[in-house]
């Protein structure tokens, strides 16, 4: 199944280390890393 991550390249960063922040489910961090990967983007 395809997931598609409708965000902004600023906004899928902001989400990203919330998430980890929060300590949200391990699968939902991994979809965001996935895709910022994708986008090439740096982690700061």
């Amino acid at each position: 199944m395809e997931r598609h991550i409708p965000l902004s390249n600023e906004f899928l960063l902001i989400t990203y280390k919330k998430a980890i922040k929060l300590k949200l489910p391990k699968e939902f961090i991994e979809m965001l890393r996935e895709e910022l990967e994708k986008r090439q983007l740096q982690l700061k």
